[in-house]
């Protein structure tokens, strides 16, 4: 994985491996290079989609007025006026 990679880059490298596997133009040992550098990415974006997902917060007013944040799964984490 390079260092300073972000979700876009890796995304974006993602659909030119994806492209050059299915042209079939590349040898058989470059292919799979790409497969394996392929789930690398994935891995990594996986892993920053996660990161995102536990910081994703809903906000919901209670019968009060009162707005509250929740965690999309989650019980009320703190109250706002």
């Amino acid at each position: 994985m390079k260092k300073g990679q972000n979700f876009e880059k890796a995304m974006k490298r993602l659909e030119e491996i994806g492209e050059a596997l299915e042209s079939g133009d590349i040898a058989l040992e470059e292919s799979i290079k790409l497969y394996e550098e392929g789930i690398q990415l994935i891995d990594f974006c996986q892993k920053k989609l996660n990161e995102v997902e536990k910081k994703v917060q809903k906000l919901s007013r209670d019968s009060e007025g009162k707005f509250h944040t929740d965690q999309l799964d989650g019980p009320v984490s703190e109250e706002q006026d």
